[in-house]
């Protein structure tokens, strides 16, 4: 017999905290798979890896950091630290299963009713509740990692397992191509995460080091092989890079404050973004080049301040599209003098496998390796697709490759469950809060989602943004209007859209989660 309740969550990281905060009066049950909040923060951290933002920027609306002035980045276990002091503060623990893998998830809800609510069959206006007492869901739980399943019923679930951890990307190879053929060890970077620091040193120091990838991952791994590799009995760290992308020192820009670039009102206002009119289209189309020289100013500090030339390392596209699929990474102090040192090394290539000895090329160059280290990403479609039930799982993804989620947070096609993490944007914190609020308005009747055909039309019109914005579209990111996602957002919430106390601030000043504290 499942056992029944109003409001499943599924994940403990940021998401899964924001959600269960602002759902608390349902009492809902958060399922987190490990024995610890923090998602990627404690599952896919280095001993290195820290925020990539200032605090400031990283909070919650109604907890702010302790010394949230510090402009200093913290590290993993500082986040670890306030994210489990924002759960205590809010009580939030008592609602968290630690150790409860969910393994199942099966629709139980009546679909013509289902259809019906959310606007299907006929066009129209969502006109009823969602928590009506019945249940739409059931989950199965694997508790202690044991043969052990619990069957639980839901009105309403909130999956907030996210993008990143638990099922690596790994590439594919030939017959006789892979990693099978290499006599030295292979992991990805998700297993060495779970090493500590000594484990961590022990694997690399005097190895020859093999790094898959240019990513913030991966720069944080050869730094961190490049420090375990002093002296003269030290190897060098070599990252083999198919994809060059912008890396950035700081957040300064020819001694101008990065925000002032990207992240205000007035400089979003260049991007193209959805529901605007003609004249505004027109508008934006007629200032691309001053986007387009925006792009450049960066570009330009960026291969005067970094040896990019040296190491072959400038992306052959606009820095824009790095910013517009929230890749854009911070470069950790000490990698370009290590590799000024010759401790890290890279090497373009776009095809490559294995050997005996190490890593061949197509260029039949071959690379000597003991260790080769996978930094290439996880699979968080998989992750969702081995849970989802037919015939919801072939609607996670569009022909596209993205997920269709209004308000980045409900999917029009698939009723009484939200999606929060998967829309991604520079502060992944902030935008989950967010929506999280918008969500519990919704669930408590407080406005109507609109049909199912406008919903799509939304989604869809967001997606060609992406596309038209940057040829890493699939990472779905709004980083050039995430102003006016949260805009939305508000309205559709009954708020004030535009947050500053005055016009200069709302211009020209950045927005973080304080700008959107609970309206009195």
């Amino acid at each position: 017999m499942a056992v029944f309740s109003k409001i499943g969550i599924i994940g403990g990281g940021i998401s899964g905290l924001a959600a269960a905060k602002q759902l608390a009066n349902h009492e809902p049950v958060v399922f987190e798979a490990t024995d610890s909040l923090g998602g990627v923060w404690r599952h896919c951290s280095f001993s290195s890896t820290k925020l990539q933002t200032p605090r400031c920027d990283y909070e919650f609306s109604d907890y702010p950091w302790p010394e949230r002035d510090n402009s200093s980045f913290p590290s993993h276990l500082e986040i670890l630290e306030y994210l489990y002091s924002y759960a205590r503060h809010f009580d939030l623990l008592r609602l968290v299963r630690f150790n409860s893998k969910v393994v199942e998830i099966r629709f139980v809800g009546d679909p013509e009713t289902s259809r019906s609510d959310l606007g299907g069959g006929k066009v129209g206006d969502y006109g009823g509740s969602f928590l009506r007492g019945d249940p739409v869901w059931e989950v199965a739980v694997q508790i202690d990692q044991s043969d052990n399943v619990q069957w639980y019923a839901f009105e309403y679930l909130v999956i907030c397992t996210g993008k990143y951890g638990d099922v690596p990307k790994i590439p594919e190879f030939a017959d006789n191509k892979g990693p099978e053929m290499f006599g030295g060890q292979v992991l990805h970077t998700l297993d060495y995460c779970k090493l500590d620091k000594e484990a961590a040193t022990q694997l690399l120091k005097g190895k020859k080091v093999v790094v898959i990838g240019y990513k913030k991952s991966a720069i944080d791994l050869a730094l961190e092989c490049a420090e375990a590799n002093q002296g003269a009995e030290g190897k060098p760290c070599t990252m083999v890079i198919r994809t060059l992308h912008w890396t950035v020192p700081h957040y300064w820009i020819w001694g101008l404050p990065f925000y002032l670039f990207y992240s205000t009102r007035s400089s979003q206002f260049l991007h193209q973004r959805p529901n605007s009119g003609f004249l505004r289209s027109l508008l934006c189309h007629l200032l691309s080049p001053v986007r387009q020289a925006v792009s450049k100013i960066i570009e330009s500090y960026l291969v005067w301040k970094l040896p990019l030339h040296r190491y072959g390392l400038k992306p052959e596209h606009p820095f824009e599209e790095d910013y517009a699929s929230c890749q854009m990474a911070i470069l950790p102090e000490n990698f370009f003098s290590e590799a000024d040192k010759g401790n890290i090394a890279f090497k373009r290539a776009s095809k490559w496998w294995f050997w005996e000895g190490g890593v061949q090329f197509e260029d039949n160059s071959v690379l000597e390796a003991d260790v080769v280290v996978f930094a290439t990403g996880y699979d968080g479609k998989k992750k969702l697709k081995d849970i989802m039930p037919k015939p919801f799982r072939s609607l996670i993804e569009f022909p596209s490759g993205m997920m269709p989620l209004y308000r980045g947070t409900i999917h029009p096609l698939i009723p009484n469950m939200a999606f929060v993490g998967y829309i991604e944007s520079v502060s992944n914190l902030h935008t989950a809060e967010l929506r999280c609020k918008w969500l519990a308005r919704l669930l408590g009747d407080q406005f109507k989602l609109p049909s199912v055909e406008k919903m799509l039309e939304q989604t869809m019109e967001e997606m060609e943004i992406m596309k038209r914005t940057t040829r890493f579209y699939k990472r779905s990111c709004i980083s050039t209007f995430s102003i006016n996602h949260s805009d939305e957002i508000c309205e559709e919430m009954g708020w004030t859209s535009w947050r500053k106390k005055n016009w200069i601030a709302e211009a020209f000043s950045p927005y973080n989660s304080q700008d959107y504290e609970e309206e009195k």
